[in-house]
C-alpha cells in the first residue's frame, strides 16, 4: 500500500481565539494550518463554509503562503477549497471538494479540462455507494466516504456506514477513497485495511497536541 493521504478538514468555529488574535478565529485556524503543515499533513480542506468570497479568498491564499513556507525538499502540502470553485480556481489552489448538492463533479471536471489545469483535484464527497461510484464516473479524482463512524459533525448525514460499506466502496471504484467521519488514531488502520486510501478528519488533526507524533503513528 502506499503511504495514506492525511487530510486536515478546518472547523475554525471550534477553535479558541489566537492570542491577541480576531473574534472571526481567521488567526487561530491559520496557526493551526501551520502547524498541520509542518506536522506533516498531505492536504488540507478549508471548509468555512460561511465566509464571504474574499474573506475565504485571502484564507486560502495565506493558507498556501504557510505551505510554500514550509515546503520540504519532498513534498508541499495542498490546499483544497470546500464548494466555491470560484475561490479554489481564483486562488489557484490544489482543488476544489465538492458535496452532494454541490455544482455536478462531471460539469466542473469538463470545465476543469478544458480550462487545461488538469492537476486542479477535484473531489466529491458521498455518503452512500451508489453515490460514490456516479462520483467517480463523473470523473472525480478521489472521494470522501462517510461518515463510516458516528461523529457529531455528520449527524446530518445519517447514522454510521462501517467498515464493511467502506470496503465495498473502495473495492467498487478505482480512485482514491478517503475515510471520514469519526475517524481516530485507533481506528485509522481498520480503515486503510478496509482499502481506504486515507483519512480526513477534523478533531483528530485540529486537536491533537502532538500531531508530528500522531502522523508518525498513523503512517506506521
Amino acid at each position: 500500500m502506499n503511504a495514506p493521504i492525511l487530510c486536515y478538514v478546518t472547523d475554525r468555529e471550534s477553535l479558541p481565539l489566537a492570542s491577541g488574535g480576531s473574534p472571526d478565529r481567521i488567526g487561530a485556524l491559520l496557526e493551526r494550518i501551520e502547524r498541520a503543515v509542518r506536522g506533516g499533513v498531505d492536504w488540507i480542506q478549508i471548509r468555512e463554509k460561511d465566509l464571504e468570497g474574499r474573506t475565504l479568498f485571502d484564507l486560502t491564499a495565506k493558507a498556501m503562503a504557510v505551505c510554500a513556507a514550509a515546503r520540504s525538499a519532498e513534498k508541499q502540502a495542498q490546499i483544497l477549497v470546500n464548494d466555491r470553485l470560484d475561490v479554489a480556481w481564483a486562488a489557484r489552489s490544489a482543488g476544489v471538494h465538492l458535496g452532494e448538492s454541490s455544482l455536478p463533479v462531471g460539469e466542473v471536471v469538463r470545465w476543469r479540462n478544458l480550462a487545461g489545469r488538469t492537476d486542479f483535484l477535484v473531489g466529491a464527497s458521498s455518503h452512500s455507494l451508489e453515490g460514490a461510484v456516479q462520483a467517480a464516473s463523473a470523473g472525480a479524482d478521489y472521494i470522501f466516504f462517510g461518515p463510516v463512524f458516528a461523529t457529531p459533525s455528520k449527524a446530518a448525514f445519517g447514522p454510521p456506514q462501517g467498515l464493511q460499506k467502506l470496503g465495498q466502496v473502495c473495492r467498487a471504484v478505482s480512485i482514491p477513497v478517503l475515510a471520514i467521519g469519526g475517524i481516530t488514531e485507533k481506528n485509522a488502520v481498520a480503515c486503510f485495511d478496509g482499502g481506504a486510501a486515507g483519512i480526513a478528519a477534523i478533531r483528530l488533526f485540529q486537536e491533537a497536541q502532538d500531531l508530528a507524533g500522531l502522523l508518525r503513528q498513523i503512517r506506521s
